[in-house]
């Protein structure tokens, strides 16, 4: 018995769906970001400040996997601000990170901070909160 040849309307329905399923993988795929990428972030970053890590509070997210993030931070250097922070002040951080799978290829998290460290931030302040967010992805608070 001879297998059927798909006619040309099956071809282009079979192409199509092919097609629909190569863009809807390409769409889901996430790259890290490239070096250059997250130092554009930095320079691009309206406050550039050194902080000392006081305190973290974590909560569960609005998603299995995500927990929101609360630092409070005292502010011990100021290299560039937009906000009008200055050495001395008490500053809040809130950002989001996301447990993902082993293998998972994506843009860098952004790093869990610990109480009493002292690292760099480039940061971005919410207007209508107060509260700051990071401004250069995963490389929010580590220099190149």
């Amino acid at each position: 018995m001879l297998a059927r040849r798909p006619s040309a309307g099956e071809k282009g329905g079979m192409r199509r769906i092919l097609i629909f399923t190569a863009l809807l993988a390409l769409s889901t795929l996430h790259a890290e970001l490239p070096p250059s990428a997250y130092e554009a972030m930095q320079k691009a970053a309206p406050d550039f400040l050194n902080i000392e890590v006081l305190r973290v509070e974590i909560e569960p997210g609005d998603a299995p996997g995500r927990q929101n993030i609360l630092v409070m931070a005292l502010v011990s250097g100021v290299t560039r601000t937009s906000s009008g922070v200055s050495d001395g002040d008490l500053i809040n951080i809130s950002y989001t990170v996301t447990a993902r799978e082993k293998g998972w290829v994506g843009p860098g998290e952004i790093p869990l901070l610990e109480e009493k460290e002292k690292t760099v931030a480039y940061l971005v302040k919410d207007p209508e909160t107060g509260d700051f967010h990071p401004a250069a992805g995963a490389m929010s608070f580590r220099n190149f």
